[in-house]
């Protein structure tokens, strides 16, 4: 059945091949690839319309989208959705929130919506795209899959100088978009945490927003996915925004150790990522177990976990 799949962050390291594998398996589907320069003269939009132009027969629309301009993120979800309800597109089967941000290099950032930044881009903008869209969705249901990482847990990260917290009181919960100011110098460690506070607080929109799915008959079809796709060490986000002894890890060991001596099961790469982020955005259905909706796949070549089979 034809459907359209949303992908923000298309030209990204994840995005690009996970394109290139969609258009290659899922054929009948129509593509809104979401990037934040559409333009040719960005390096990655020019390879992401290379990769495009391999299946000149696709269905494949690329839209500039700032996920730090909340009107602008507002604008591209109404617009989809009166193409839809016009029939310019068919119905969402899968809305995939791939484009992150982190900042580990300098003092925290505030978008023009007066947020701070990484939580804006991971999180707030991925959810005004998702609660417009809501309705969008095929009868027969689909997919929300987000990205979580092993730094929203306390603990599970060397980066981690200060561990990810929700606050407790609602009339704190502001403090997540407008933190208050570093309280030292360490710019790593302040924008590790901001970037862990922004995971965990997908993870736990995503819990909430399943229960809600669940009690909507409308709806219930429809189910939100988290997933922490584990240290993939050729990432582009690792010499973006970090600091130089990090680049020169990721550079001259990571990336280097994985290709000689072919660890790719321990240091995913993102061409291993892909087919498991197409299965589980395209799974028809899941078992009750997916009550636990925060998926860390560890072994890519089994494509997700046995017990998450689809029915």
């Amino acid at each position: 059945m034809a459907s359209t799949i949303l992908l923000t962050g298309a030209n990204s390291s994840l995005g690009i091949p996970t394109v290139d594998y969609l258009l290659k398996h899922h054929t009948e589907s129509s593509l809104v690839l979401t990037v934040r320069d559409a333009g040719d003269q960005d390096p990655n939009t020019k390879t992401l319309r290379a990769v495009i132009a391999v299946y000149p027969e696709a269905r494949v629309s690329i839209r500039e989208l700032d996920l730090t301009n909340l009107d602008a993120v507002r604008k591209l979800a109404r617009s989809m959705k009166q193409d839809v309800a016009s029939g310019a597109i068919p119905p969402l089967s899968a809305i995939v929130g791939n484009a992150y941000y982190w900042n580990l290099a300098r003092p925290m950032e505030m978008t023009g919506d007066g947020y701070e930044k990484t939580m804006q881009v991971s999180y707030l903008s991925h959810v005004a795209l998702v609660l417009v869209l809501i309705t969008s969705f095929l009868p027969q249901g689909g997919r929300i899959v987000q990205f979580s990482s092993d730094g929203h847990e306390s603990g599970k990260n060397p980066l981690e100088k200060f561990p990810p917290k929700i606050p407790s009181d609602p009339n704190q919960l502001d403090l997540l978009v407008k933190p208050a100011p570093d309280a030292t110098n360490d710019v790593t460690g302040h924008g590790f945490h901001r970037y862990a506070n922004s995971k965990l607080a997908t993870v736990m929109f995503t819990h909430a927003l399943n229960r809600r799915l669940q009690r909507d008959s409308q709806l219930k079809h429809i189910t939100a996915i988290v997933m922490n796709p584990g240290n993939l060490f050729d990432s582009r986000a690792l010499v973006v925004n970090t600091p130089l002894k990090l680049i020169l890890l990721s550079k001259l060991v990571l990336r280097p150790m994985g290709k000689i001596f072919g660890i790719s099961e321990l240091i995913p790469m993102f061409t291993c990522c892909r087919p498991s982020l197409y299965f589980l955005a395209r799974l028809k259905t899941f078992s009750a177990k997916t009550k636990l909706t925060n998926l860390h796949i560890k072994n890519w070549t089994q494509r997700a976990d046995p017990q998450l089979q689809p029915q």
